[in-house]
């Protein structure tokens, strides 16, 4: 399988349905923030780059972001209004 340039991850959902205050990415699962996971799945594709699309909780997404990736391919994008899945691919085209 060929690597890819650019990997998304879209991280800006409020999680209305998981009634939680909290990014639903930074809910745990078995001691780690379901982002966590995310990432080390996508940079086990070595990307060039891999955009995480924030929104709600934006700066406490990337803060816990800031440590999965050392070789620093995690580029952020933030999706300001949230207006769908769609939207937040747009927002990456820049």
């Amino acid at each position: 399988m060929p690597r890819p340039d650019t990997v998304v991850i879209l991280a800006a959902g409020q999680g209305t349905r998981m009634k939680t205050a909290a990014p639903k990415v930074l809910a745990p699962l078995l001691g780690r923030p379901l982002l966590a996971w995310v990432v080390d799945q996508a940079l086990a594709l070595e990307p060039e780059r891999v955009i995480v699309v924030v929104g709600h909780g934006a700066d406490d997404v990337q803060k816990a972001a800031a440590g999965l990736d050392p070789r620093g391919r995690l580029r952020f994008v933030r999706q300001e209004p949230q207006k769908g899945t769609g939207h937040a691919l747009q927002c990456c085209l820049q």
